[in-house]
């Protein structure tokens, strides 16, 4: 059925570039109903949301696995590490974070969602996801599941209402699986909320132990800037022998100089590891590099949650190195200075493998 809100958008996949067309209407997709859901090895990107409106995007993420130490080496390693030291997860037994307590879980991370005072949540996606095979095998029929816990609120089971990115290659057995939660965030608030049971193997191996989640947010103020905001997802990876993805945003209407945000949710960029790069530009203006004190310009996914370079959000627990998983948002306005229609994004990887999962964008609109 089709109304003024929804639009499908084909796939496509064109000379290894992935390309995506953006209107500057409002377009949230439809949920679609699974009995079963469906896995793929590789998903374009797609537009999950999209709309123009006085608001913006937040997101709350933490990583669901760190280190625990190595063979031979002491805890004080794996302290180093998640201080921020350059490590990476295969030099380290990775094992569970748990903070909720709860006997009946065996992972569980929080982190804090901000949504200034008197906002409206317009759409609410949680994202999940990590590798399957280290020490141990973890089984694929639980891709599709994790509990999720409000501010103040208990575990709700939250099912996967879309196709599971699910692929393995090269010793990893990677996967990412995503849900329309904007019900719970809309009458839930800002605040910590706490996400339990992800499928995501312990152990070592020479690939390594990495997973986490992100909620990313939409909101409307009658107060706040007129702004695009616009969510997308596939399952992507970048290896040495399919070293680039190219995403090309179309309609933002962006004035010169305009303000603009770039979020970007990836798996297993481990820090140290450098070649891997993201760069932006419009159709007025010259490619620039998004990098900040904290994503180098070539260890861009380098395990890590940040806002243009600060820790945006607080979060239990709170590692600087998550060793293995990457949510940060990016500024665009050095892309932006020129204004423009269209946004060109490249990611590019030389040595270290990065498994793409979503991104958002929040540019200011021409009014």
């Amino acid at each position: 059925m089709r109304n003024s809100a929804v639009l499908v958008v084909r796939r496509g996949l064109l000379c290894g570039l992935l390309s995506l067309v953006l209107s500057a209407a409002a377009f949230p997709a439809a949920p679609t109903a699974f009995s079963g859901v469906k896995e793929d090895s590789r998903i374009p990107f797609e537009r999950r949301y999209q709309v123009v409106q006085h608001g913006g995007i937040v997101r709350a993420a933490n990583s669901a696995i760190s280190c625990r130490g190595t063979a031979g080496n002491t805890s004080s390693v794996c302290a180093s590490a998640r201080a921020g030291g350059t490590a990476a997860n295969q030099a380290f037994d990775m094992f569970y974070a748990d903070v909720d307590k709860d006997p009946n879980t065996y992972n569980s991370t929080r982190a804090q969602l901000r949504t200034p005072a008197g906002a409206r949540v317009t759409y609410a996606r949680l994202y999940w996801g990590g590798n399957l095979l280290a020490g141990e095998q973890k089984p694929a029929k639980d891709n599709g599941r994790v509990l999720l816990a409000e501010p103040g609120g208990q575990y709700k089971a939250v099912r996967a209402d879309t196709v599971i990115g699910h692929r393995k290659a090269g010793g990893v057995d990677a996967y990412q699986a995503s849900a329309d939660v904007t019900r719970i965030v809309r009458a839930s608030g800002p605040g910590m909320y706490t996400v339990a049971q992800i499928n995501v193997a312990m152990g070592r191996s020479r690939v390594g132990s990495w997973g986490g989640w992100s909620l990313v947010v939409a909101y409307k103020k009658a107060d706040a800037p007129l702004r695009h905001l616009s969510v997308w997802d596939g399952f992507q990876s970048l290896t040495t022998s399919r070293a680039k993805a190219g995403i090309e945003v179309r309609g933002l209407r962006v004035p010169a100089r305009g303000a603009g945000r770039l979020g970007v949710i990836a798996y297993d960029g481990d820090r140290g590891i450098t070649g891997d790069a993201l760069t932006a530009k419009t159709n007025r203006g010259k490619r620039v590099t998004l990098s900040n004190k904290s994503n180098p310009s070539d260890d861009v996914m380098n395990s890590s949650i940040t806002e243009f370079g600060a820790p945006p959000i607080q979060r239990q627990p709170s590692y600087t190195n998550t060793l293995g998983y990457d949510a940060d948002v990016f500024d665009l306005r050095g892309a932006f200075a020129s204004g423009g229609d269209r946004l060109s994004v490249r990611f590019s990887s030389k040595r270290d493998s990065v498994w793409l999962g979503a991104f958002f964008v929040e540019a200011e609109a021409r009014s």
